[in-house]
């Protein structure tokens, strides 16, 4: 069972990096991309953190559910393959969110998904789970309602990708700290990811980087407050809250590690894919004008009339 439970881990998180390089990636080099990622980046980071005899695990980095080995290594890998691969044809047009009741309804089933995530890993059905089930909802609510404000001071509007955002976010910082806090650190966890989160991604828009679900601005930057924060609000005599400095050293080494083996391993990954024949990184124009599901799959998510 806890290998399964691992393997939906490593499931996931190559998963999350395909949303910022969507509808312009040849899908034939990510099936590739997958295995070698998941066997050389995912594994040894993963290792590190939550095996007995990881460096980062015996030095005493606390991750409770990956927001190093999940949210930061994905984030990371994101930039650069979005980076390597390139923006998508048009997206300097602007480009305005497909289907906004699916992306509310995706959030939610992802909210309701996490409690699984965060608080099935304390392995058990105890008070730990219970406390993780309570801290993750609560930042998450917090960063709810903050990238709403913030939205609102900015735009005027209220806005309902941005609450969707804005729970994701507080979702995935609270995921390494969801064992260690209690729920006023879980209310400071959502309000800084909230914040931190917002204005990645508005920093993201004015540079222009084609990242298309804001992998980067929701976990990279959200892990690194996720796992930053841990070391700040863990209870128990464990965080700074507490006068104990050590944990948030530990941990500030596991975010540093870990972005820079991420980004260098999956650069090599990528650029070894990109120069093998018949792979390579991008899709045809022709592909990416047709639309890759058209293209790749011969299926569209709609048809009838206006589906185009």
């Amino acid at each position: 069972l806890f290998a399964i439970f691992q393997m939906m881990f490593a499931i996931i998180t190559p998963a999350l990096i395909t949303g910022a390089i969507a509808e312009r990636f040849k899908f034939t080099t990510y099936l590739v991309f997958l295995v070698a990622w998941i066997t050389f980046v995912y594994a040894p980071i993963a290792h590190w953190v939550w095996a007995g005899d990881g460096w980062l695990f015996e030095m005493g980095a606390l991750d409770f559910a990956g927001g190093t080995v999940v949210h930061i290594n994905a984030g990371i890998a994101a930039v650069v393959a979005a980076w390597m691969v390139g923006k998508r044809r048009g997206v300097d047009r602007g480009v305005e969110p497909h289907n906004v009741p699916f992306v509310i309804l995706g959030a939610g089933i992802l909210w309701f998904g996490w409690f699984g995530f965060n608080a099935g890993s304390g392995l058990a059905a105890d008070g730990l789970a219970i406390s993780a089930f309570l801290v993750t909802n609560t930042a998450a609510a917090m960063a709810l309602v903050v990238w709403v404000i913030l939205g609102h001071i900015h735009t005027g509007k209220m806005s309902g990708v941005g609450a969707a955002t804005g729970a994701v976010a507080g979702l995935v910082a609270i995921t390494p700290a969801s064992g260690f806090v209690g729920p006023m650190g879980a209310i400071a966890i959502g309000l800084g990811a909230g914040v931190l989160t917002f204005y990645a991604v508005r920093i993201r828009h004015k540079f222009g980087f084609d990242d298309a679900l804001e992998v980067m601005a929701v976990h990279g930057i959200g892990g690194i407050w996720g796992a930053v924060a841990t070391g700040i609000f863990a209870v128990g005599g464990i965080g700074l809250v507490d006068g104990n400095a050590q944990v948030l050293g530990y941990n500030v080494v596991a975010v540093l590690a870990t972005i820079a083996y991420s980004f260098v391993v999956t650069f090599i990954i990528l650029k070894i894919l990109d120069v093998i024949p018949g792979l390579g990184l991008r899709a045809d124009e022709a592909d990416e004008d047709a639309g890759l599901d058209v293209s790749l799959h011969g299926e569209r998510a709609y048809v009838g009339d206006g589906a185009d």
